[in-house]
Formats: C-alpha cells, sequence, structure tokens
C-alpha cells in the first residue's frame, strides 16, 4: 500500500484533532485502520474524517499522553477500538449489526454513508 488517500476534513476528524501529529499519523492510520478491518483506504477515509475519526484520535492522544511512540499509540488505539463491540442501542439507531466490533461497525458504517453522499 504506497498511495493513501488525503483527508477531506483537514480541520476536524482525525487529521484536525491529530495537530502538530496529523501528517505522519494520516498514513499509520489508514494502514492500521484498513488492516484491523479488512476495508479499503477510500473506506477508512470516510471513517477518518467523519467524528468518530476525531474520537479514535483522541484515543491516540491518550497513548501519546503515556509516551509511547506514534504508531503504538494509533497500534493501541485500533486494537481498543477493536474489543469494543456494537451495542443494541447502537445498532438500533445506526443499523450496524449487533456484536461487531466498534471499529469494524463504524468504518463500514462511515463508508456507507460517504458512498450515499456521492451519488446524491
Amino acid at each position: 500500500m504506497n498511495a493513501f488517500p488525503t483527508t477531506r476534513n483537514a480541520a476536524w476528524g482525525f487529521y484536525g484533532t491529530m495537530g502538530e501529529h496529523a501528517g505522519a499519523a494520516w498514513p499509520l492510520a489508514i494502514q492500521a485502520v484498513s488492516g484491523a478491518t479488512g476495508t479499503d483506504v477510500e473506506t477508512v477515509r470516510a471513517f477518518l474524517d467523519s467524528c468518530h475519526g476525531r474520537h479514535l484520535a483522541g484515543a491516540v492522544h491518550n497513548g501519546l499522553a503515556r509516551r509511547l511512540p506514534l504508531r503504538d499509540a494509533i497500534t493501541g488505539a485500533t486494537q481498543e477500538w477493536m474489543r469494543w463491540r456494537i451495542g443494541r442501542k447502537t445498532s438500533r439507531k445506526h443499523g450496524i449489526p449487533h456484536d461487531l466490533p466498534c471499529l469494524t461497525g463504524f468504518v463500514i458504517h462511515c463508508g456507507i454513508l460517504a458512498d450515499d453522499a456521492s451519488e446524491a
């Protein structure tokens, strides 16, 4: 994987929340999330550009605050989101299957929303 899509939301989402680390963190996050969820990089971009990407960046910042290297902070945040499961309330609200890993569910959900928006 050599080419990564650029953010479409540099002021918000994952990229904006990462601040000074954004340039280095973006390709690492694309790789980590795509690898963990088995989704394509365009779908991952939609997730990272969303409010959910902003929350993932918050988890990365938590790792950085614990003095983890950037790559390890991203890996740790990705693994944490993969351990969390979609609950019944979230499943009903967003139509994401119950008990799916949160990262997988929200990445796919954001990809579907992005596809719907591009078709409108």
